[in-house]
C-alpha cells in the first residue's frame, strides 16, 4: 500500500528522460562556442534548479511540521532534504567537468554561482549530523525542523545575492538582453527541468515506501516476538515516538512512523 502510484511515477520518469536524452543528442543543436561540451548544460542546469527548489520544500515541509507536529512532515523534509544532497553532488560534478572542458580549470573561486552552490550543499551536508546527534526523537524532529526552516530561507536569499552579483565567468541563461536560448534549445531543456523534477520526486516517493514498510514491518515483528526480542537488531530498532503498533499514549505526537528517521 505505500507503493501506490510508484509504477505509473516510475514509466512517467521513463519517458521523461528518455525524451530527454533523445532530443538532447538529436534535436538540440550544437552550441557555436562550445560544441558537443555544451550538451551536458540538460543535465547540470536543470539538475541545479531542482536541487535549491528542493531545499526550499524540505523548509517548508519542516515548517509544517513545526506547526502541527505532524511527523509525516518530518518524514517529508527529511527525505526531500536528503535526496537533494544526491542532486546537490551530481550537480557539483557535471558542474566541475563542464568547467574544465570550457575554461580549463576543474573550479574558479572568484565564480559567485559555483562557490554559493557549493555553500549550500556544505549548509545542508550539516543536517542529518545535527538530526543523528539527538537522540530524543521528539527533540531530534523539532531540532532537524527548525535548521530546515532557517536554511531553506537562506537558499533563495543566496540566489537573489548571486544574480546582483557581476559574473565575468559563469554564463547567465535567463534575464539576458539577448533574448537567451535559442527556441530549440529552450524546448529541450524545459522538458529536461521536468524529467528531472519527475526524477527527483520518484527517488523521494521510493525512500519514503521503503521507510514506511521497514517500520511496519517492525511494528508487526513486535507484535509477534515482543519489542525485548526486537530491541538488540541495533539502534535504528529503538522504540520511538509515533511508532506504529506503539500505544498513541507513548508517542505524544502524532503520525504513524518513529520521529528518528534512519538513513
Amino acid at each position: 500500500m505505500y507503493g501506490k502510484g510508484l509504477r505509473a511515477l516510475s514509466l512517467a520518469t521513463f519517458a521523461a528522460l528518455t525524451a530527454t536524452f533523445a532530443l538532447v543528442f538529436f534535436y538540440a543543436p550544437l552550441d557555436a562556442d562550445q560544441g558537443f561540451i555544451q550538451k551536458i548544460f540538460y543535465v547540470h542546469v536543470p539538475v541545479a534548479i531542482v536541487t535549491l527548489c528542493a531545499y526550499v520544500l524540505g523548509g517548508v515541509f519542516a515548517a509544517l511540521h513545526l506547526k502541527t507536529r505532524d511527523r509525516r512532515w518530518d518524514l517529508r523534509s527529511y527525505v526531500v532534504i536528503h535526496v537533494a544532497l544526491i542532486f546537490n553532488v551530481i550537480g557539483l560534478l557535471t558542474g566541475a567537468i563542464w568547467a574544465k572542458a570550457s575554461w580549463g580549470h576543474w573550479w574558479v573561486w572568484e565564480e559567485p554561482t559555483l562557490v554559493s552552490f557549493l555553500i549550500v550543499f556544505l549548509l545542508f551536508a550539516t543536517y542529518q549530523p545535527l538530526r543523528f546527534s539527538i537522540e530524543d526523537p521528539e527533540r531530534q524532529g523539532r531540532y532537524a525542523a527548525v535548521f530546515a526552516v532557517m536554511a531553506g530561507a537562506f537558499v533563495p536569499l543566496n540566489f537573489a545575492a548571486v544574480r546582483a552579483a557581476t559574473s565575468t565567468v559563469h554564463p547567465r541563461t535567463f534575464g539576458t538582453a539577448d533574448g537567451g536560448l535559442p527556441s530549440q534549445m529552450a524546448w529541450v531543456f524545459l522538458v529536461a527541468i521536468v524529467a528531472m523534477a519527475l526524477l527527483f520526486a520518484l527517488m523521494c516517493a521510493y525512500e519514503i515506501a521503503a521507510k514506511q514498510t521497514r517500520w511496519q514491518l517492525r511494528a508487526l515483528r513486535r507484535r509477534l516476538l515482543g519489542a525485548d526480542t526486537v530491541a538488540p537488531l541495533g539502534r535504528s530498532a529503538a522504540p520511538a515516538l509515533g511508532e506504529p503498533g506503539r500505544p498513541a499514549s507513548q508517542g505524544g505526537g502524532r503520525g504513524s512512523y518513529p520521529a528518528e528517521v534512519p538513513s
